[in-house]
This record gives C-alpha cells, sequence and structure tokens, in this order.
C-alpha cells in the first residue's frame, strides 16, 4: 500500500496514512481518463444554440423578378442565404452532446486519476481541517501552509464549514468524496483531503 504523510493545518507533519492500492495504486488508464473528460466536458454543453434555415425566416414567398430579361442573376426568393435578412446555409439547431460511460469505465477513470497525483506526490492529507467557523482568511492560511495555490479540497460531509471556507477563494474548489470527478483532478494542481474524506473514498471507490 502506498504511504503517505498527513499534516495538520499549520502545515507540520504530524503522522502517515496508508493508501488502498485498489483505489489510489492502480495502472493510469490514459485513454479512459480522457475519455471521461471529454464526456464531463460535453455533457456540461446545453446543446440549445439555434438559426433559422431559408424555410424558417419569415416572407421571401414570392420569386423577386422574373426569370430573365432582367440583367440580374436569377433568383428564386429574398430568403435565400445570399441576401441580407436570409436564412443561415447549416443553421445549427437544439441537440444532446451527451456521452455515456460505463459505470466500470467511469470508476477506473476517476481511480486513474487519484493514482496519478499520489505517484505525482500532488496528494496531501490533512488530519483535521479544524474549521469552527466559516474563515475563508484561516483556509487561505492553511493552504499557505501547505504550500499550496491552486488545489481541490476534498472534505467530508460533516466538514460543511470547510467547504464554505473556500468557495470565495481563486483557483480552489471544494468538493466531498462523493462529488469528485477526473475532469477536477486534474483541472487543480494539488488534491487536499482530509483523513475522513480519504476513508470515505475508500469506503464507496473499493
Amino acid at each position: 500500500m502506498a504511504k503517505v504523510s498527513v499534516y495538520n493545518i499549520e502545515g507540520k507533519e504530524v503522522g502517515d496514512i496508508e493508501l488502498n492500492d485498489a483505489i489510489f495504486g492502480v495502472e493510469v488508464n490514459e485513454h479512459l481518463v480522457h475519455m471521461a473528460v471529454v464526456a464531463q466536458l460535453a455533457n456540461k454543453r446545453q446543446g440549445t444554440q439555434k438559426a433559422k434555415t431559408r424555410s424558417e425566416v419569415r416572407g421571401g414567398g414570392r420569386k423577386p423578378w422574373k426569370q430573365k430579361g432582367t440583367g440580374h442573376a436569377r433568383q428564386g426568393s429574398i430568403r435565400a442565404p445570399q441576401w441580407k435578412g436570409g436564412g443561415v446555409v447549416f443553421a445549427p439547431t437544439p441537440r444532446d452532446y451527451t456521452i455515456n460511460l460505463n459505470k466500470k469505465e467511469k470508476r477506473l477513470a476517476l481511480k486513474s486519476a487519484l493514482s496519478s497525483r499520489v505517484k505525482e506526490n500532488k496528494f496531501i492529507v490533512v488530519d483535521d481541517f479544524a474549521m469552527d467557523e466559516i474563515k475563508t482568511k484561516k483556509m487561505r492560511q492553511t493552504l499557505d501552509n501547505l504550500k499550496v495555490s491552486k488545489a481541490l479540497v476534498v472534505a467530508s460531509n460533516g466538514e460543511t464549514n470547510t467547504v464554505l471556507s473556500v468557495r470565495n477563494l481563486r483557483g480552489v474548489k471544494a468538493a466531498s468524496p462523493n462529488t469528485i470527478n477526473v475532469y477536477d483532478i486534474l483541472k487543480y494542481n494539488t488534491v487536499v483531503a482530509s483523513k475522513a474524506a480519504v476513508n470515505t473514498i475508500e469506503e464507496v471507490y473499493v
């Protein structure tokens, strides 16, 4: 099992913790990680963009001038794409961008992302965030003590004050063990998790 150091909020090492290799020590599957990121970004798209084609633009039912003898190029409608106010040639229409991944693929991609962070020494475990109140300044100081700037803070479900204290910090995002995802793990330079959150991750994703 991989062993990582445990720090307190002052940034001092207070012990270590063994991580479950079934989650934090798997072989990184870059292809699945890529698929998971693409799927997550695609699933965020609303797909509601719309423009009118020439058949949907109002007007243009009458031929603007006769076919021959005017000296103009022949025209069939003033709502053809080359006319001002005409329809769009290949107009975008509402569509579903959803990409589905199998449950096993999602889980293995998440394990691969977590394992890569552990191998790169970018997975920091905190003994306890100890947030008695919602205090952004205190959370900023904790991250500074850990020498972390752009981070994904993973707090257990009971550490509500920690999650709320992160909201106004630039480059920092809070997540619970149930809401972590591949994109956020890779987007932020470091994953900072409490011991309670690590235990929950091992229970949920083992």
